[in-house]
């Protein structure tokens, strides 16, 4: 069964969300000294990456209408396959800088 690529699109808005509500009013240090928040918003950007992946395989085009998607899918895999290397920076800083670029982009697409 297929789902509408613009369903994924708000699952990644969901997604977002939910990391900036987990962040929200948190130093880099807490981020770094919370396993359940460190893994909350690692599992919401694996959801934001299989999500982005799905739309890849279903409607390509809209891949073009989101900043840096392909690196946010590889992402994904660093953090399902490769979660020994995960750095809290880098997480921290994608947080901190790429977050709202990809809201912004698929806020555009569905619309709202």
């Amino acid at each position: 069964m297929e789902h509408d690529p613009k369903g994924y699109i708000f699952d990644i808005l969901q997604a977002c969300k939910y990391i900036q509500e987990f962040t929200a009013g948190k130093s880099f240090d807490e981020y770094t000294g919370d396993i359940l928040l460190k893994s909350a918003v690692e599992r919401q950007f694996a959801i934001i990456g299989e999500a982005l992946s799905r739309v890849k395989k279903e409607e390509p085009g809209l891949l073009d209408q989101i900043r840096e998607s392909e690196k946010i899918i590889a992402f994904r895999n660093v953090i399902v396959h490769g979660y020994s290397i995960i750095s809290d920076q880098m997480v921290w800083d994608i947080i901190s800088t790429k977050l709202d670029n990809i809201i912004e982009d698929c806020k555009k697409i569905i619309g709202s």
